[in-house]
């Protein structure tokens, strides 16, 4: 029995899988999927859907600037997400 941290990357690897490939290479995501992955993974996270920007980030996210996001790239993405939201549940201290 997978322990919980253990079920969530599994969990992250399973969402990977399932956006990659779609699109030919199995191996990364490409635009498109970036997109599709996204908007229906991240859409709580995300404001603007048609925002024209999130090209330009996904470039920065792209290290190898393959035009591709493999699963390091991904897990970057990820890992800045979590730090972001670990952060807005910090208490506030100050006046």
């Amino acid at each position: 029995i997978p322990t919980e941290t253990e079920w969530c990357i599994e969990s992250l690897i399973a969402v990977f899988q399932k956006y990659a490939g779609k699109d030919g290479y199995n191996g990364s995501l490409s635009k498109t999927e970036f997109l599709s992955f996204r908007n229906t993974e991240l859409a709580a996270f995300t404001k603007n859907h048609k925002d024209p920007g999130v090209l330009d980030r996904m470039k920065k996210l792209d290290v190898n600037s393959d035009g591709q996001l493999d699963v390091q790239e991904f897990l970057n993405l990820i890992d800045s997400l979590a730090v972001a939201c670990h952060d807005s549940f910090l208490p506030r201290s100050g006046p």
